[in-house]
Order: C-alpha cells, then sequence, then structure tokens
C-alpha cells in the first residue's frame, strides 16, 4: 500500500500546490483567477491521462501479471513527482516551463492509471471473500492518507517568509516523496502474484489471457464498467473539491483565508477519512457493500450545501468540521465499500482493466475537472456557491441511483452478507 500512498501524496501535493503556488510561478502573466483556472488545468490533465495508463498497465496487470505492472506504475509516479520539485519556473525558462509541467502531469497520471485499481485488485484475491470490504477499505484508506502527508509537507513548508516558500519552500515537499517512491520500488520488486491469478493463467482464463482483456471487457460486462463509473462519481467529486479545490477557494480573494489556516483545515479534515475507510469497509462486510455505497451517495446528495457554506464562510473551524465530516461519513463510506464493490463487478481475467478502466474514465472525466467545475461555476454565478454545491449534489445522485440500480440486478459486488 505504500505506492497507493505515494499516489495521493503526489496528487495531493499537486492539488495543494495548484491551489497555492502553481498560477504565479508557472503562469505570472495571468490575473489570479485565470491564473488559478490555468493550475487546475494542468491538475485535470493528469486525470485525462489516466485511463490510458489504466488501459496499458491494467492490461499488463492481466496478461503478464500484477507484480510488473504495479512495479511500472509507481516508477512512473515516483519520478515524475521528483522532476517537478526540480522545475525551473516560467520566470527563468518562459513558455517551457509551463509545457514541462504538462509533461510531468501526463507521466503521473499515467503511471496511477491503474495504481489505486492494481492495489484494490491485489488485496481483494488475497483477501477471505467475507473480509474481502474491509481489508480493501485498507488500500482506499490512503487516499486520505497520503493526502494528510501532502497537505501537512505544505503546511510546514508555508510557514516560511513567502519569498522563501515561493523560491525553494514549495519544492520540497516534492523532492522528500524520493524517499516513499523508493520504499515502494524495494517492496514492489519482491512481490508474489496472486493464487487467484496463478489459477486463472493455468485454467479455463489461458484462453482469455490470450485476447486483450480491454476487448473481453467490453464484449463481456460493459454493464458493470457503466455502473461502476456511476458509482463513485460523487466520491470523486467531492474527494477532488475538498482536497484540491477547498485550498484555492478559502485562499482566495473571496474568502481570504490564510494559506497555513486552510492547509491545517484539510489536513486535520483529512485525518478522519483515514479512520473513516476502514469502518466503511468493516460495514459493508457486514451490511453489505451496495447498503453502505448507498449510504455514502444519499449523504453526499444533503452534505453538498453545507460543505461550500462552511468553506465560503472563512472560519477555519467550521471548515475543519465540514472536511472532517465529509471525509469522516461521506467518503468514509464511499471508499470503505467501493473496493468490494468495484472488484467483484469483474471476473478474475479482466479484473485489472475493468477496475482500472471505470476507475479511471470517471478520474478524467469528473475528479480531475471537478475543482475546474466548481471554480468556474462560482464565477459564472458572481462569487456564489450554489450552483457548484448543485454540481456536487447531482454527482452523488448519479452514485445513489447506479449502486440503487446494480443491487436490483443482483450484482455480486452488492451482495448482502448471509
Amino acid at each position: 500500500m505504500v505506492g497507493t500512498v505515494i499516489e495521493w501524496y503526489d496528487y495531493g501535493l499537486y492539488g495543494a500546490a495548484a491551489g497555492l503556488v502553481i498560477g504565479p510561478l508557472f503562469f505570472p502573466g495571468a490575473i489570479a483567477s485565470a491564473a488559478s483556472l490555468a493550475a487546475f488545468a494542468t491538475f485535470a490533465v493528469g486525470f485525462v491521462i489516466r485511463p490510458l495508463g489504466g488501459v496499458v498497465i491494467g492490461h499488463i496487470g492481466d496478461r503478464f501479471g500484477r507484480k510488473p505492472a504495479m512495479l511500472l506504475s509507481v516508477i512512473l509516479m515516483g519520478a515524475a513527482t521528483v522532476c517537478i520539485g526540480l522545475l525551473p519556473t516560467a520566470v527563468a525558462i518562459g513558455v517551457w516551463a509551463p509545457l514541462l509541467l504538462v509533461v510531468m502531469r501526463c507521466l503521473q497520471g499515467f503511471g496511477a492509471g491503474a495504481e489505486l485499481a492494481g492495489a484494490m485488485t491485489l488485496v481483494a484475491e488475497y483477501a477471505p471473500q467475507r473480509r474481502r470490504g474491509f481489508y480493501t477499505s485498507l488500500v482506499l484508506a490512503t487516499p486520505p492518507a497520503g493526502i494528510v502527508l501532502a497537505t501537512l509537507a505544505f503546511f510546514v513548508f508555508s510557514r516560511l517568509p513567502d519569498d522563501g516558500f515561493m523560491s525553494w519552500g514549495w519544492r520540497v515537499p516534492f523532492l522528500i516523496s524520493a524517499v516513499l517512491f523508493f520504499v515502494a520500488v524495494y517492496i514492489r520488486k519482491n512481490l508474489e502474484e496472486t493464487p487467484a491469478y496463478q489459477a486463472a493463467v493455468e485454467s479455463q482464463d489461458r484462453r482469455a489471457k490470450d485476447k486483450l482483456p480491454l476487448a473481453q471487457l467490453f464484449r463481456t460486462n460493459t454493464s458493470g464498467v457503466v455502473l461502476g463509473f456511476l458509482s463513485i462519481t460523487g466520491h470523486n467529486a467531492l474527494n477532488y473539491i475538498m482536497a484540491a479545490f477547498a485550498l484555492n477557494f478559502m485562499t482566495g480573494p473571496a474568502v481570504g483565508m490564510p494559506a497555513s489556516d486552510a492547509l491545517l483545515a484539510v489536513t486535520i479534515g483529512s485525518v478522519f477519512g483515514i479512520l473513516g475507510s476502514p469502518f466503511g469497509g468493516w460495514a459493508a462486510d457486514r451490511f453489505g457493500a451496495g447498503r453502505v455505497m448507498a449510504f455514502g451517495a444519499a449523504a453526499g446528495v444533503v452534505f453538498a450545501f453545507p460543505l461550500f457554506a462552511a468553506l465560503e464562510s472563512g472560519s477555519t473551524l467550521l471548515a475543519t468540521v465540514a472536511i472532517a465530516i465529509g471525509y469522516g461519513l461521506v467518503i468514509g463510506a464511499t471508499s470503505g465499500s467501493q473496493g468490494a464493490f468495484l472488484t467483484n463487478l469483474f471476473p478474475t481475467a479482466s479484473r485489472f482493466t475493468g477496475v482500472a478502466v471505470t476507475r479511471e474514465l470517471n478520474g478524467a472525466l469528473v475528479a480531475g475537472l471537478s475543482p475546474l467545475i466548481a471554480l468556474a461555476l462560482i464565477e459564472a454565478v458572481g462569487g456564489q456557491t450554489w450552483l457548484a454545491a448543485t454540481y456536487l449534489s447531482a454527482c452523488c445522485l448519479l452514485s445513489l441511483i447506479a449502486v440503487l440500480v446494480a443491487r436490483g440486478r443482483g450484482s455480486s459486488a452488492v451482495a448482502e452478507p448471509a
């Protein structure tokens, strides 16, 4: 799970950087709102490329083994993150700075495209069936853990004088990711293939192994991809609005919260996600993944409006409490049950590809664009947040409908406990 911590540390770092430093350092000629939009556009680029990474690395994982796929994933992510910390800014090399930044984001996104899917697949194939929800929830607890580490790192260095933070302090969190990177590579070099994958290779799935897993996936299980995509739409929209958009919005001119206070709110709030996800996994094993997913989605429908009200209040306490509820309750339920829900939508022969494609298509179309969409919607209605809150609520409603449809179809992913 070290690799998944790296993935979300990387994305948490870039989300924090997009809200605080990317605009002025890489797009210095733009007005503040345009620079913020440009910064979040580079954030979204990483998500746009993720489905391609999910397809390619997922194919490697289903055809050649989980181990080489997950090793390639972490190498691409880790190397790109360290390189971002070494990039010259626009003052030094002009337009090449944002171009190189986009290249690094593409490499990050390509590697991350199969990271969480691979980790969920690996853990699900090792876990006992009746404990699959809890064990996969530990994987899904790593996103808030990575975000906590990232925002905490930025919080520490944001205490520097502005000149120090903007010139070199922002780079240090990216560079220290090299430590996690080398640990993850060492661990993954010593991975063994799962018993389920080995059995699939030596049985009837040997025939499936000779085909393209992606083609097999869409030929036999298109409904699984569609339902999986819709079921995590609310989760991803909420997650990235809290992890990336919130920092930019709270520190912007409309709210004016100090950067250190905003980082502290996101950091403390994210801790509750680490605690909430395993509880959600336990609940998924106890009550059924579908019920827990539906609860989280329904809670998100209602929670969207209080969340935006808290973010625009200017109160560090209210923002912290709102983000804590968002991560601890809503994300805790959806992430805790998501691993069991998604991995059981797909058979072993196409599971890695199925989970990766489902997650990363949603990442490109929902997660990566949600901060940008929220910012644009607020700008469109003169700084009011009701339209952005409506967007988030609608995403959660789509997820609720998809989960209910999946339960109605009797999917094994949402089978109730005996």
